[in-house]
């Protein structure tokens, strides 16, 4: 097993002047990391993910609608999203994202007796 390592976000993703760029940064059988690269102006429209969402902004700014709530969020921002809850994206400025998709919750089973 060896570690990932990725010493320019920047670089690994570029802005552009008119569009919106995405790639997978990091996937394995539980965890995937997909970092965007918004021009000023670009927006991911109002939709959900089947999986809870950690998203964390490395540059720029973006406006958010999560549910009913909106928010800005800034560079070291980290927001956490619920599986299924609707949300829109929009840049204010160039911006460089990070969205990591965690894993699904494990469906409740049966109580185990305490201590066991």
């Amino acid at each position: 097993m060896s570690a990932t390592v990725i010493t320019d976000l920047a670089a690994e993703l570029p802005l552009s002047e008119d569009g919106t760029l995405s790639r997978v940064l990091y996937r394995d059988d539980r965890l995937r990391v997909v970092g965007f690269a918004f021009a000023e102006g670009q927006e991911l429209t109002e939709h959900t993910s089947a999986l809870p969402v950690v998203i964390q902004v490395v540059q720029g700014r973006l406006d958010l609608v999560l549910g009913d709530e909106k928010t800005e969020a800034l560079p070291g921002c980290w927001i956490h999203l619920p599986a299924r809850l609707p949300h829109t994206v929009r840049a204010t400025e160039p911006t460089i994202m990070l969205l990591t998709m965690l894993p699904a919750p494990e469906p409740a089973g049966p109580s185990s007796p305490a201590g066991a």
